[in-house]
């Protein structure tokens, strides 16, 4: 007799941002096709029945600041993750998409050059559905004037531009110009903000005193520097109109501050945050030897206290998002990876030089989760729901509504059968010889990742089941959340008469 559905999921506790309740989940065609009272649904016929046993049920993970196979842009280091090992560690932690980069380096005039190169890359060879941000780094004429197409034609509606690093930054004029053409063509802007030439000074005073070592890093790009950026970066998008910007990465209290004034002024400003920014701090780069590059990312890791505001700003909503930042480089790597920077002169490396960014796809999920510090429809709204909305996803993704939503589910433990994971890195799924979260414990890990209907990761019996070929590449469509661009449409275009 044929089945009636490819999957059921059954006592399970369905979780969304908006509500919690005990569901049976029906899949059949790659959708969520009903939801029903627990239990009722154990006796109908499937090709497959998982029984959730009280578990928590949620959305499938959507990550999206995520960085796989890219070339070197800032002189030293490469990606030690391909979109193969990359997708392969998020299934493995509960993603289900992404939303990954497509670079411009600065001596290449056209975007669709960049994304077509991307793609290339991309094809064939991720566990996971997926998209693109274009990264700005020379937004020449025909760069901006291939925003529309990138738009409307191939499903790539959000940008990032940096406000810092000599092979990406952009001058304020030329932030005006890449915010003003987002505008009309609706694309979403994502803004790395640190001052970038006060960095570089910062580092010229720290070398003219020897002071080389991984725990300098931290020195070189004090919190100030994200607030005066932050601030710099909202006021200029308040001068196009207030077009909206997205903040990522943001680790300090004083920017996060600065972000909540503009948003109660109603200005469209949205923030990110990620784990290194509630797990991490600075002490981590202040080890004897090399060992703290293991922990340089930008912007660095603060302190304790910077930890609790910035969970603060997880549970009010100042961060829309919370996304992992993943940019791999193995340690123990002297031509490609963090050691690269070892030289006869620099012993102990030179911090400028570290290669910036660390691995967290396939650990985002389990350590906010098993944290314990969010709601639990809050943890799905940042973690799923709201980047799903932001990036132009939703409902495809990010919810469990039958009929619309793509059958991306993650099983959870549960509670008597809880894992308690102590982190180490042998046990995860990217291609990189470490984790700056080895030894941290965490209470709960996805049981089964199921991408559009498959079971593709199932920790019990076999791991990682899914195959580098079953993602595909996401036409992405306008931001939906918080009906950001019908606000610019009211407002009109921007008028530099009337300033």
């Amino acid at each position: 007799m044929e089945a009636d559905y490819d999957l059921i999921i059954t006592n399970g506790v369905c979780v969304t941002a908006a509500d919690v309740a005990s569901y049976d989940i029906a899949i059949k065609d790659e959708k969520i096709v009903l939801l029903a009272p627990s239990g009722s649904l154990a006796r109908r016929r499937a090709k497959r029945i998982i029984d959730a046993e009280g578990a928590y049920v949620t959305p499938g993970g959507v990550d999206c600041h995520v960085h796989l196979e890219e070339p070197a842009l800032f002189g030293r280091g490469c990606s030690s993750d391909t979109y193969e090992t990359g997708t392969r560690s998020a299934i493995a932690g509960g993603c289900t998409t992404i939303v990954g980069f497509a670079p411009q380096p600065k001596q290449q005039p056209s975007l669709l050059a960049a994304l077509a190169e991307t793609h290339a890359r991309a094809r064939g060879s991720s566990f996971v559905d997926y998209g693109f941000h274009l990264l700005v780094g020379n937004p020449s004429s025909q760069a901006l004037d291939e925003l529309k197409t990138l738009s409307e034609d191939e499903g790539v509606t959000s940008l990032k531009i940096y406000m810092t690093y000599a092979a990406l930054q952009l001058r304020d004029d030329q932030i005006l110009s890449v915010l003003l053409k987002a505008r009309e063509t609706r694309m979403l802007t994502m803004i790395h903000a640190e001052n970038g030439d006060v960095l570089n000074w910062l580092t010229d005073q720290l070398e003219a005193q020897k002071l080389f070592d991984p725990k300098y890093h931290s020195h070189s790009r004090p919190p100030i520097l994200e607030a005066e950026a932050t601030n710099r970066a909202i006021a200029l998008s308040s001068l196009i109109a207030h077009t909206p910007i997205l903040l990522v990465h943001v680790s300090d209290p004083g920017a996060t501050l600065r972000i909540r004034q503009a948003q109660t002024n109603g200005q469209p400003i949205l923030a990110e945050t990620c784990p290194q920014y509630l797990f991490l701090t600075r002490d981590e780069l202040d080890v004897l030897g090399f060992e703290g590059a293991k922990c340089v990312c930008s912007p660095p890791p603060r302190d304790k206290a910077s930890q609790e505001v910035i969970w603060t700003g997880l549970r009010n909503g100042t961060f829309t998002v919370l996304s992992s930042d993943h940019c791999p480089f193995n340690y123990d790597d002297a031509e490609r990876g963090k050691k690269s920077c070892i030289t006869d002169e620099h012993p102990v490396g030179r911090f400028r030089e570290i290669p910036n960014g660390i691995p967290g796809i396939e650990t985002r999920l389990p350590l906010v989760f098993s944290a314990g510090k969010l709601p639990l429809t809050k943890f799905v709204e940042v973690v799923s729901t709201n980047p799903a909305k932001l990036y132009g996803l939703y409902p495809q993704k990010g919810s469990l509504i039958p009929g619309v939503s793509d059958a991306d589910v993650v099983v959870w433990y549960p509670e008597h059968r809880k894992p308690n994971v102590r982190i180490e890195n042998k046990m995860l799924h990217h291609a990189t010889d470490y984790t700056p979260y080895e030894g941290h414990v965490v209470g709960n890990w996805p049981r089964y990742t199921i991408l559009r209907g498959k079971v593709v990761w199932d920790r019990d019996n076999g791991g990682v089941v899914g195959d580098k070929t079953d993602g595909k590449f996401l036409k992405r469509g306008p931001s939906s959340l918080g009906g950001i661009w019908d606000t610019v449409a009211e407002q009109g275009v921007f008028d530099v008469s009337s300033l």
